[in-house]
């Protein structure tokens, strides 16, 4: 993945890093205040990643990015910590990490802030977010990069894909996926297998004629999308697909969204193309 777009951009924590005068040791489990900011949070950083997560319980989007944080937290092995700031109760916290909605996450890395994503994302796509800030943090000396393990069914696939033969792939993901149902990875690999199924055998200038020429064909819609995505043309699927969920009804309305969705799956969270989309998609359907 790339480096999330706004990384280095400044972010003025001077009015919270005071010392504390409690202690240096967490003081709750994921609380984060403007007490308790400069040890719980800043001081932290200079020996693991901190993920700070500003959320509001009227945002639901937002508590369910704070359980999927949490929940990988508990996984990590003590790689990282999370911080969560209530918005409601601790404004000047939220305001000094330059928060304009929530679900709104920075990583403190060596006290050194870094914005990573202002909207709600799937456990797979956070997880590979979080992978990246271990992977910067240890650049810095802080901590350790995570360690990449080839699951035997990873290995399985990998060979098939380097085979063409997508079949055997994504049969190989889906044996890893039922055995390992949360692995990001996994549902990363299959996702873009798949990809790879679907586009195998179109052939891209009859498809891209026959998108053109029949607009309302759902099935021309996506099979060109899909194209555009293989081609790295994002921007275009995405507004082909957007344009659709806007014009259909019922059923074809209802693919052109679903096909949208697991487009979204393939890019990285950071991708400020994405954000756009998905901004443009909630236009499309309300």
């Amino acid at each position: 993945m790339s480096l999330p777009p706004n990384f280095g951009r400044a972010v003025d924590l001077s009015s919270l890093t005071k010392p504390a005068q409690a202690t240096n040791a967490i003081a709750s489990t994921y609380e984060i205040t403007t007490e308790n900011f400069a040890a719980n949070a800043v001081e932290l950083s200079r020996t693991k990643p901190v993920i700070l997560l500003v959320w509001s319980p009227r945002s639901p989007e937002s508590m369910t990015t704070l359980e999927t944080l949490s929940k990988l937290e508990t996984s990590a092995n003590d790689a990282w910590a999370l911080g969560s700031i209530n918005a409601d109760t601790q404004p000047q916290v939220a305001q000094a990490l330059q928060t304009k909605n929530v679900p709104y996450a920075v990583a403190l890395i060596n006290e050194q802030p870094v914005p990573l994503f202002d909207q709600s994302y799937p456990e797979n796509q956070i997880k590979m977010v979080i992978d990246k800030v271990l992977t910067l943090a240890a650049e810095q000396g802080i901590g350790s990069a995570p360690v990449e393990t080839i699951e035997p069914e990873e290995d399985e696939a990998l060979a098939a894909l380097e085979a063409g033969q997508y079949e055997i792939a994504r049969a190989a993901y889906q044996k890893l996926l039922s055995r390992k149902p949360n692995d990001s990875l996994a549902k990363l690999g299959l996702a873009q297998t798949e990809l790879l199924i679907r586009t195998e055998k179109l052939e891209a200038k009859l498809v891209t004629a026959l998108a053109a020429s029949e607009p309302d064909n759902v099935k021309a819609q996506l099979d060109c999308a899909d194209l555009e995505v293989i081609s790295g043309d994002l921007d275009a699927a995405f507004n082909r697909l957007i344009e659709c969920v806007r014009r259909f009804a019922g059923a074809d309305r209802a693919a052109a969204k679903d096909h949208l969705l697991a487009l979204f799956q393939l890019v990285d969270p950071a991708d400020p193309r994405l954000k756009v989309a998905r901004t443009s998609l909630a236009s499309a359907l309300f």
